[in-house]
């Protein structure tokens, strides 16, 4: 199995439809496919060979997709890294793949060389930039200057042969490297596709950044059918309607923030975003306000997914939505969930524990780290550190990160459940619960708010308001911060780590 062979099959079959849409560019199949074939040619004369790692330091950008599908055609595994890596925490990646060619772009040249002494393996020559030819970097175009658009010769691609490498995003020390294959990645297609029920006709958004998974469970199914997918650079929620509205968008994959960031734009109206089928939010929690607010406005549109780059994934399905709001829904299709406690024995319904799962889509590993593979996955089962249970009905519900747990005078106190009651407070818009050490408790909550646009609420007020409301009096909030955003990793999720040490009051 060779995924590149997807790209080849539309351009042949499906020449002039749409594949892709990224600001004013527009490529058909067989437009993108020559483009990836002088690509692929192009790094074949390089002397790339299969098997060999290829690092982009990119924002969005249509090279991006380029460099994925030429170094699936050839064999060689592409390693996307964020552009907002810098010092050890770029040169640490880049040396950890044994990537032997970097291509960048002129906004992050210079972090990358600042770094390029720690990389001996790379020679200067093999430094491009997508920005053209500048200092130290070598024109991105000329790999494919001089290079035909015919078909690479064909290579024996099996399923388990890697096809990229995906750095995990890293709110938990070093980040890693996971190996997908090229049947992991055929998997994702096909079980993506049926889960956001897409077609050939689809025109699929992924809102955020497209070096990490949650990209893939929709430009997989969206290359797999032959549908177009868009994107867009650092898109904030007024962007995001007007994209839906000139696109015609039919399946979108969102995190909460840009959800949020949709629903409070000026523009937002249902007729705006009536061609919508399916928006996925997925990466964190949202919150039920949230959820309802979308499904109010949309119905029948919204689905959840819950999972790891690692390799599991629940779907919430917009038919179950409706009954079971707050779950995250139930495995896909050949996967299998349990929650078990700190000895790994399975619990029964209703009772909190890690989540583990095993499936089709699991990872091949960690990449060079066998140990560190064997710590998450064991006897099959993939490790989460995520808190959940599971309902009568076998739907799953996320309760939190075993991290993010606060222990307030010995009793467990998950963030989430405070998290629900302060949302519904009508001036906040997003929020976010960590624990802070306290002398009587050894820890107790603290509330960190964005508050909506002209709302005047004060800490004080929302303190009040919300300690009278939490259930228990463990839940109780100790502070409320006000913050204009919260810092979050690439991927949207809120760093309560950052939170704790610079508001740990």
């Amino acid at each position: 199995m060779n995924i590149g062979g997807l790209l080849p099959r539309h351009a042949k079959f499906r020449r002039e439809h749409l594949a892709l849409v990224f600001r004013d560019e527009r490529l058909d199949f067989a437009s993108f496919n020559s483009r990836v074939n002088r690509l692929a040619n192009g790094f074949l004369n390089l002397g790339i060979k299969e098997g060999d790692k290829i690092a982009t330091v990119l924002n969005n950008c249509l090279e991006l997709l380029e460099v994925f599908w030429a170094a699936a055609k050839i064999g060689a595994v592409a390693v996307p890294l964020s552009p907002l890596l810098r010092g050890k925490g770029l040169s640490s990646l880049i040396s950890d793949s044994d990537a032997v060619l970097v291509i960048t772009e002129a906004e992050a040249a210079g972090f990358i060389d600042a770094v390029r002494p720690d990389l001996p393996l790379i020679p200067p020559e093999r430094y491009y930039s997508v920005s053209g030819e500048h200092a130290n970097y070598v024109d991105y175009q000329s790999l494919k200057a001089g290079s035909n658009d015919i078909e690479p010769d064909e290579i024996d691609i099996r399923r388990n042969d890697p096809v990229n490498i995906i750095y995990s995003s890293g709110t938990t020390g070093l980040p890693k490297g996971i190996v997908h294959t090229h049947g992991i990645r055929g998997l994702y297609s096909s079980t993506f596709a049926s889960s956001w029920r897409m077609h050939p006709e689809s025109i699929c958004l992924h809102t955020g950044s497209i070096i990490f998974n949650g990209a893939f469970m929709l430009m997989m199914p969206a290359m797999y059918l032959g549908s177009t997918f868009v994107f867009g650079r650092h898109l904030d929620g007024r962007q995001l309607v007007e994209i839906v509205e000139k696109e015609k968008i039919t399946h979108i994959t969102t995190v909460p923030a840009q959800l949020i960031a949709m629903l409070n734009a000026s523009n937002f109206s249902p007729g705006a975003l009536s061609s919508i089928e399916a928006i996925c939010c997925m990466g964190a929690p949202l919150h039920k306000k949230h959820k309802e607010a979308w499904n109010r406005h949309l119905p029948g549109t919204y689905y959840e997914a819950y999972g790891l780059t690692e390799g599991f994934f629940t779907v919430l399905d917009k038919n179950d939505f409706i009954r079971k709001p707050e779950s995250v829904g139930c495995p896909t299709p050949f996967t299998e969930i349990k929650i078990v406690d700190k000895q790994g024995r399975e619990l029964p319904a209703g009772k909190v524990g890690e989540i583990i799962g095993r499936g089709p889509l699991a990872m091949a590993g960690y990449y060079k780290q066998p140990e560190l593979t064997g710590q998450t996955v064991i006897n099959g089962w993939i490790h989460s550190g995520d808190l959940g249970f599971t309902d009568d009905d076998g739907f799953l519900h996320l309760v939190d990160r075993m991290k993010d747990m606060i222990i307030s005078g010995g009793i467990n106190v998950y963030p989430r459940d405070i998290e629900e009651v302060i949302i519904k407070h009508p001036s906040v818009r997003d929020v976010a619960v960590y624990g802070v050490v306290s002398e009587k408790w050894g820890e107790t909550p603290v509330a960190a708010v964005v508050l909506r646009k002209d709302a005047a609420a004060a800490p004080r007020e929302i303190l009040a308001w919300v300690n009278e409301r939490v259930e228990a009096r463990f839940q109780k909030v100790k502070d409320v911060v006000v913050l204009d955003e919260f810092p979050r990793t690439a991927t949207g999720k809120v760093l309560k780590r950052t939170l704790r040490d610079q508001y740990g009051i």
